[in-house]
């Protein structure tokens, strides 16, 4: 058993913090043993379907010991606080949807900008479509009601992979990687993604929606959709000559 030294006070904030309880740079995470990994893993899976089902401000570090089978002190050793741990499930859930290693590995292939934009969608399905709903829906709760931490999960979740994806628009669209258009094009691509899959994992074929289809049915048609949309924009662009042969399916 770990023994807290006496002189250390409990904290009230995540780590970087302000004293209002703004959030700052988390401190990096703690070198975990096999048993504190499991005890990690498995608060972090409570905190998600319970910040899914309820939202981050209705669920208490309480409730998600209890569910969880462990210790108050436990929540707050592996996440320093209920912040902390919000900021963790963030992280979590954005990376079960797309890893930024899978984004490395997927632009470092040979292949053309479309397949590459293909496979992009597939990844993305394929995440949405996991075992369990709630990475998605702690997205959304998080999109739709942001909380104080979106502004830090931007800078250290979605910018990272957003400059990956920049070179891999600029081909398809023949516009530099820095337009502004580009990152606006990214949330055009993926929020149909993660919708289509949401209503996919939610119909039956009885409710007469067209929606429980197979996955690579669903990958074709999000592709096309994509490319459609991204050509668009590169013709609509000041000065555009023809896109590049490589643009084209």
């Amino acid at each position: 058993m770990r023994m807290q030294d006496k002189g250390r006070q409990p904290k009230s904030t995540a780590p970087g913090d302000d004293a209002a309880g703004n959030p700052g740079p988390r401190r990096p995470a703690r070198v975990q043993r096999a048993d504190g990994e499991t005890t990690y893993n498995r608060i972090l899976e409570i905190a998600g379907a319970r910040f899914a089902a309820k939202g981050f401000a209705t669920t208490t570090n309480k409730e998600i010991a209890a569910e969880a089978g462990v210790d108050l002190a436990s929540i707050n050793y592996h996440f320093d606080n209920r912040s902390g741990l919000y900021r963790a499930v963030l992280a979590e859930a954005h990376r079960r949807l797309i890893d930024v290693k899978d984004l490395d590995r997927l632009m470092a292939r040979d292949i053309p900008a479309a397949q590459k934009l293909r496979s992009l969608i597939g990844l993305v399905v394929q995440g949405a479509l996991g075992e369990l709903a709630w990475p998605v829906v702690v997205l959304g709760r998080e999109i739709l009601s942001p909380s104080a931490y979106l502004q830090a999960f931007q800078q250290e979740e979605l910018l990272p992979k957003l400059r990956i994806l920049l070179p891999m628009l600029s081909e398809i669209t023949a516009l530099p990687p820095d337009d502004p258009a580009l990152t606006r094009c990214v949330p055009c691509i993926l929020a149909p993604c993660v919708m289509t899959t949401l209503l996919a994992r939610n119909s039956t074929a009885a409710s007469g929606l067209p929606f429980n289809s197979s996955r690579e049915l669903m990958v074709d048609h999000l592709y096309l959709y994509a490319m459609g949309g991204l050509q668009a924009i590169g013709r609509a662009a000041p000065g555009a000559s023809q896109l590049p042969e490589g643009s084209a399916r």
